[in-house]
């Protein structure tokens, strides 16, 4: 069980959603650890200027809000982007803590997954296999028999996840070796063991098409051999996935609605499993139509 004085801080991420801010907030507050537990707010400027009336309700929202140990409220004064803003706050905390659980501002938690996210970051901090921790898991189908609570896949998740300092300094922002990769089709082939879609989104992201952490993170991990521990029942929902997002401009229910309220079982020797991996695989695996649109507009 994680000590109270060394309980990984929260860092949330928000932008122009003031409605989804108060319900990811509000869940977070209702957590058991969340009076002991540091959270620092990354708070990205306005973009447009119709953003500016919201970005203001929220920072006004921030000034008044309570039900932690300490809240720390970082303002940018222009739009920097969720990418730059991920990979600039994420960095400067672990540079201080070592460790890190990480939100955006659509998201809502189980009362306990600020206990769960702290004790698999204990757990797993001396895994050099593991580069990060997740309380989300998609509706993926499970092998009949499958008695473990949690499961490895070679993939980080971008919901409700956590990692360290000696990780992700690993991180390669620029993915130098973008170049060598794209000629070694065998090493792509095993990339995309976490989903079809990780290849298209890597490529898409050094043709500056999107800009993504957390392809770039995923990549990371992918080169270190290593993977991201998921619950094979979600302590998270995200509720940005009604069109109001940056990513999200769709609504959608395809990234599953449950959330599981009950202890999670962490065991520390966890192994990969060919099965589990395959089936996460397949749950990313992309229509036909997406393929086409890819080879024909970028060549993959």
């Amino acid at each position: 069980m994680t000590s109270p004085v060394n309980l990984a801080p929260i860092v949330l991420f928000c932008y122009n959603r003031p409605w989804h801010l108060r319900q990811t907030i509000e869940a977070l507050q209702h957590n058991t650890l969340a009076s002991g537990s540091n959270l620092i707010i990354y708070s990205d400027g306005p973009r447009h200027e119709s953003d500016k009336p919201l970005v203001k309700e929220i920072r006004g929202y921030l000034r008044e809000l309570k039900g932690f140990k300490d809240i720390k409220v970082v303002e940018a004064d222009r739009n920097n982007g969720l990418a730059i803003s991920v990979i600039k706050g994420v960095s400067e905390v672990l540079k201080l803590q070592g460790k890190i659980i990480v939100l955006e501002d659509d998201m809502l938690t189980t009362p306990d997954f600020l206990a769960f996210m702290n004790e698999a970051l204990d757990t797993y901090q001396s895994r050099a296999d593991i580069f990060s921790v997740t309380a989300y898991c998609p509706p993926i189908p499970f092998p009949a028999g499958y008695g473990k609570d949690l499961f490895l896949a070679p993939r980080a998740s971008s919901w409700g996840w956590g990692t360290w300092i000696d990780r992700w300094n690993k991180a390669d922002w620029s993915v130098s070796d973008f170049v060598s990769l794209k000629k070694d089709r065998n090493k792509v082939k095993e990339f995309a063991k976490g989903g079809e879609d990780l290849w298209p989104m890597l490529v898409k992201q050094q043709q500056k098409v999107i800009d993504s952490w957390a392809i770039r993170w995923t990549y990371c991990q992918f080169k270190n051999n290593a993977f991201g521990v998921y619950p094979v029942r979600s302590k998270i929902k995200n509720i940005g996935t009604d069109g109001s997002g940056t990513n999200f401009t769709f609504k959608t229910g395809y990234y599953g609605e449950d959330m599981n309220p009950e202890k999670i079982e962490i065991d520390p020797n966890i192994q990969p499993d060919a099965e589990m991996i395959k089936l996460f695989g397949d749950y990313y695996r992309l229509p036909f139509y997406l393929k086409i649109k890819n080879w024909l507009k970028y060549q993959l």
